[in-house]
């Protein structure tokens, strides 16, 4: 009887230790990178640590503690603890308000900032790229991981590039400047506007571009990914050599998107894995010169439109993409949109480009990168959605203008749930056609020229 007594006795102290977790440590409070939100409208800010960790205190009350003018700054933060300022409902709302007006700072996860902000440095640390970044806070979940995306504009690696690349001996050459920049993206795509074939009818007269198969060992030393194809060269010698280009690009290893042997193979998107999250990329042509695909034949995935290809914008054509964009949204966390649209040596989009984005953005495209026009062009926000009209060239022989010879790669960088930055990198082509990146003086031009085709809020600034 004591005995049976006695395991009873033990058997319920042990449901109640079960039951009871009182005695449990409780969970550590995430800790998360403290991003510094401030305006696109004002001079980039990079801050001491010191002084940032009194702006994080909240005893930093004018700007002209973090080099501004004198002016009264106010101060938000959402989604973390323990930091000084207003609390905001979210880092959303807290962004807007920043957004809206420029003498407020706010104080909101690393993995929760948009691209419509600029981020403060501290001691020249990113919080989104740099490891060395000193500020962290306590946040409510832990932070999330990102990926970085790398879109190049239009690559021309025939013409006097080819022949420079082979005076050299180095068919690789092309990519001494910003190779390492490609290289290090977690996913890297370019526009190549070459054949990769000559055995044909030049189409174009002086301006049909071929390129030696050899430079493909460049492009995949650089890291590039994903080859986009929906341009007005891909025809350039017939359809010998295009479908010669797909065999050849497919088996070096490159996804291709924007053409193919006939329509779904044109539309096919392509989805990678980027540091574990998923980007799908889907590329229209609107230029024309390379034949449209159809069922049978080979082609672009063409969307009929101003300027070039007619008087008005294809609806059939638009609501087929916009379809295909839905589908791939559907299926990955990041969406890549890559037009090729527009009017040649001007900063300022069609009508057309603004109309064209907005489907894709309302199908679910995160970020439109636009190409064709050889200058850089205006960038705009639809939502949560970037739009990039013209990235300029990043390999080409237009030496006969300034603004041909220079471009910005945009780099993406998300997580799983959302788009957290779209960044231009300014380069200028060099005597050898090789671009290299730029700063100071240079790349504030070439930003600026961008910017003055903007809408809200990159009309304020680009960085």
């Amino acid at each position: 009887m004591l005995l049976t007594a006695l395991v009873l006795a033990a058997s319920l102290t042990a449901c109640l230790s079960e039951d009871d977790d009182s005695t449990l440590p409780p969970p550590p409070t995430p800790s998360v990178d403290l991003a510094i939100a401030v305006s696109l409208a004002r001079p980039s800010v990079d801050l001491d640590e010191e002084t940032a960790r009194r702006l994080v205190a909240g005893d930093v009350t004018s700007w002209v503690e973090l080099g501004g003018d004198d002016q009264p700054l106010r101060l938000l933060h959402a989604e973390v603890d323990g930091v000084g300022g207003e609390r905001a409902e979210t880092a959303d709302a807290a962004l807007d308000e920043v957004v809206g007006d420029p003498s407020t700072v706010a104080l909101v996860p690393a993995d929760r900032v948009r691209p419509t902000v600029d981020l403060a440095r501290i001691d020249g640390h990113d919080p989104l790229r740099d490891d060395g970044y000193p500020i962290a806070a306590d946040g409510e979940r832990d932070q999330q991981p990102s990926a970085s995306v790398m879109i190049g504009g239009d690559v021309m690696l025939g013409r006097r590039v080819g022949d420079a690349l082979a005076a050299q001996g180095d068919l690789a050459a092309a990519w001494a400047g910003v190779g390492d920049l490609l290289a290090a993206a977690d996913a890297t795509f370019i526009n190549l506007e070459s054949t990769l074939s000559t055995d044909g009818p030049p189409q174009q007269g002086t301006d049909s571009f071929g390129a030696d198969p050899g430079v493909l060992d460049g492009l995949r030393s650089t890291g590039v990914d994903v080859v986009g194809l929906a341009n007005n060269h891909l025809g350039d010698y017939g359809t010998e050599p295009m479908l010669t280009t797909f065999r050849l690009l497919r088996e070096a290893g490159f996804a291709t998107v924007g053409a193919g042997e006939g329509l779904a193979a044109a539309r096919e998107p392509v989805i990678v894995d980027a540091a574990g999250i998923s980007v799908g990329f889907y590329a229209t042509d609107s230029i024309g010169e390379t034949p449209a695909a159809a069922e049978n034949t080979p082609g672009t995935n063409r969307i009929d439109a101003p300027p070039r290809t007619g008087p008005r914008i294809d609806g059939a054509a638009l609501e087929r993409a916009a379809a295909d964009i839905s589908d791939l949204a559907g299926q990955v966390d990041l969406t890549v949109v890559v037009p090729h649209w527009g009017t040649q040596y001007t900063n300022v989009p069609e009508q057309s480009q603004h109309e064209m984005a907005r489907a894709f953005t309302d199908a679910g495209a995160d970020v439109v990168v636009g190409g064709h026009p050889h200058w850089v062009q205006g960038w705009e926000q639809h939502g949560e959605a970037t739009v990039v009209h013209s990235i300029g060239n990043l390999v080409f022989d237009m030496d006969f203008m300034r603004e041909t010879q220079e471009g910005v790669l945009v780099e993406i960088v998300a997580t799983a749930e959302q788009v957290l930055d779209v960044r231009p990198l300014p380069y200028v082509i060099d005597e050898a056609f090789t671009p290299r990146p730029v700063d100071g003086e240079r790349a504030a031009s070439i930003l600026e020229l961008a910017r003055q085709a903007s809408g809200p809020p990159y009309d304020a600034g680009l960085r």
